[in-house]
């Protein structure tokens, strides 16, 4: 064998260990799926992948990237994933806990040495920041606008220690570990704890240690594309006003952790293929079975959320089912992941409003159901 093919074969090995293989010869196409969906309520585009194992068995896209003009969605645009992100950051710190960085137990006072904190947050675990147990209220609207607008450029990560400084200087809103309050100040709290930890911010966290390791290639934060150029999907509020890649179009980037990622289709089922499986055969040299295991443990009832998923019983979908969706106002998302038939679907649309909740709740339907007809053997 020559060294040159031995190098290849190397590397195909290499990379075969690292991240999923996520390829079809072709995927079926779905646009002729979403198509009527899109038109019945007057969404520009919508897009929708459905990955069984390792391999994307569907994929299609339908629609423009910005209304009342004529360049087309493609399949391998970038899609902004909105609080989809927050698995994600759960993910980047369960790796962090396996490395004895942090623990899943780390406690305010520790996470944040020498910061100034109501008595109430000091031995609030890291934990139930991943799980909207904490204390934490939704937002602190005041304090990102604050960060936002302030004087000086400040960094996302100094923007994050601000943000975590406000939220600490006050006591929790409800006694933490009693009741499950949807917070993304929670997750605001998780990252910047990480960033605490290992001295780096968030970002360069999730590129080094997330996106790279999978071959997220297209993964980033904010809306995705030029300001100038139509060269990906813009997001449309609910009235169907396009907005340009610039502040106006996403929250804060000290918001990050709990809902800034954008990232094709195909990069984000990579992510998505890894949580299917990942409790039995960990995944991409991320994490061992047992941290997946733990990162879809629900804590408490009404809802069972676990760290970035809403967990449901859904046996007909082929058992536990880790849900999802993600907006930040222009954009809308969901995901179902069943890990114990190892599948999952996700759809994407460039506008948000109550019109686009129901056509992607619609869509992911319909893909389950047409995986699961795809995946029954035919009558004898």
């Amino acid at each position: 064998m020559s060294i040159r093919r031995a190098g290849t074969l190397l590397g195909l090995i290499l990379l075969a260990c690292s991240t999923p293989v996520l390829a079809a010869d072709p995927p079926r196409d779905l646009g002729a799926l979403l198509r009527p969906i899109r038109e019945r309520y007057d969404l520009p585009a919508m897009g929708a992948a459905i990955v069984s194992g390792d391999v994307i068995e569907a994929i299609g896209v339908d629609g423009v990237r910005e209304r009342g003009r004529p360049e087309k969605a493609t399949v391998d645009d970038q899609w902004h994933l909105g609080s989809c992100t927050k698995a994600m950051t759960a993910t980047l710190i369960a790796g962090l806990v396996e490395e004895g960085k942090l623990s899943f137990e780390t406690t305010c006072s520790q996470g944040f040495p020498g910061l100034e904190m109501d008595p109430a947050w000091r031995d609030v675990p890291l934990w139930l920041f991943l799980h909207h147990r904490s204390g934490a209220p939704y937002n602190i609207e005041e304090q990102l606008t604050a960060v936002r607008f302030g004087v000086g450029k400040p960094t996302s990560r100094d923007e994050r220690r601000r943000l975590v400084e406000c939220l600490l200087g006050r006591p929790p809103e409800t006694t933490p570990g009693t009741t499950f309050r949807y917070s993304n100040a929670g997750f605001y709290t998780a990252g910047a704890m990480a960033e605490q930890a290992t001295d780096t911010a968030w970002e360069d966290l999730m590129r080094a240690r997330l996106f790279e390791p999978l071959g997220m290639t297209s993964a980033g934060f904010g809306p995705p594309g030029s300001a100038t150029e139509v060269d990906q999907p813009r997001g449309h509020d609910p009235t169907g006003k396009a907005f340009p890649p610039g502040p106006d179009a996403d929250a804060s980037p000290a918001g990050g952790p709990a809902g800034t990622v954008h990232a094709s289709m195909r990069d984000w089922a990579k992510f998505l293929a890894l949580h299917a499986h990942g409790e039995r055969k960990g995944g991409a040299r991320l994490l061992r079975p047992e941290s997946f295991a733990k990162l879809h443990e629900p804590v408490g009832d009404d809802p069972q959320y676990a760290a970035g998923w809403t967990v449901l019983d859904r046996p007909w979908m082929g058992g536990r089912v880790l849900t999802h969706t993600g907006s930040n106002n222009m954009w809308q998302c969901q995901t179902s992941v069943v890990p114990d038939a190892d599948y999952a679907v996700l759809v994407v649309c460039n506008q948000a409003g109550d019109g686009a909740v129901k056509a992607v709740n619609e869509a992911l339907n319909a893909l389950i159901q047409d995986h699961l007809a795809q995946a029954s053997p035919p009558p004898k």
